[in-house]
């Protein structure tokens, strides 16, 4: 399976401006910039983008590992920060902190917190970051 995101940047790097897309359609020419990644402009910027995937795929994986336990969430809410550092060889993506607090029934702490551990692991955007990942796992 292959899915497609696009950017098209145009002029210098703190004066210039671009768009994202997605194949989906779901993002089309969505505007980024210098300051919409260092500052507070208006528009995303890939660390956001990378937060966003990274919240979605750990939920989706922990509701595989919930279901694994016979256990079903009625909700799952993640938040993802990314952490972007400047170090010796430039900027990187050092850390991803999730925050996930969840709806199910039926479920132990020990439970969720089982199936919390398993899904982060399991997770593929976790795998493919080279980022240190903590988590905090709450139910509700």
């Amino acid at each position: 399976m292959n899915r497609n995101g696009s950017a098209v940047w145009r002029g210098g790097l703190k004066d210039g401006k671009g768009t994202v897309s997605t194949q989906s359609g779901v993002l089309k020419d969505v505007q980024y910039s210098f300051s919409t990644r260092f500052e507070n402009g208006i528009g995303t910027n890939p660390e956001e983008l990378i937060a966003a995937a990274h919240a979605g795929c750990f939920s989706m994986a922990l509701s595989g590992q919930l279901g694994n336990a016979s256990l079903t969430a009625n909700e799952i809410a993640t938040t993802a920060t990314v952490t972007l550092e400047k170090g010796e060889q430039g900027f990187a993506v050092t850390k991803v902190h999730l925050v996930v607090e969840a709806e199910v029934p039926g479920a132990s702490q020990e439970q969720f917190a089982t199936a919390a551990a398993a899904a982060k692991a399991g997770c593929p955007i976790s795998k493919l970051l080279n980022a240190e990942i903590t988590m905090e796992a709450r139910l509700r």
